[in-house]
């Protein structure tokens, strides 16, 4: 799998949850999947992957509750510009890839997760008539599976 996909697809799926991916690739670091570059080693240790994955499960557990914001309104839409570049960078850093490219290609990934995934997510609940929290979970498994696809390639 080239890598500039695989930055561009971590950075999806931080669009879809932003804080699964980073989970993922913390995970991923500590269990030596990926060789996290110099800079970015700190994400492999247990301390940040408890703490990853903690803010990942509080985050798959607050975007079911009804008062939650749209994934589009800035304060979301700016984690998951931060987060996608972030985990971008993890990835091209572990792929041999300019860090400023990934990191950038996580980005875009994040945008079009964000706005793709709110697209579909509102037209699928219309659409099937399912209540929301239906389609979230679905698309909870989606960034789950995805991000640890994406981070057992190395």
């Amino acid at each position: 799998m080239p890598m500039p996909l695989l930055a561009l697809l971590i950075g999806f799926f931080v669009g879809l949850r932003s804080l699964t991916p980073p989970a993922a690739t913390a995970w991923a670091g500590h269990l030596g999947w990926m060789k996290l570059g110099r800079g970015l080693a700190w994400l492999g240790t247990l301390p940040a992957t408890i703490l990853f994955t903690a803010l990942a499960l509080f985050e798959l557990v607050n975007d079911k509750l009804p008062k939650t914001p749209s994934r589009t309104a800035p304060p979301g839409l700016i984690a998951r510009i931060v987060m996608g570049g972030f985990t971008g960078a993890c990835v091209g850093s572990a792929g041999n890839m300019g860090l400023v490219t990934s990191a950038l290609l996580g980005i875009i990934g994040a945008l079009v997760g964000t706005f793709g995934g709110y697209q579909v997510r509102t037209r699928l609940v219309k659409a099937l008539g399912t209540p929301d929290f239906v389609i979230a979970i679905i698309e909870d498994l989606v960034a789950i599976g995805g991000s640890l696809w994406v981070v057992s390639r190395f």
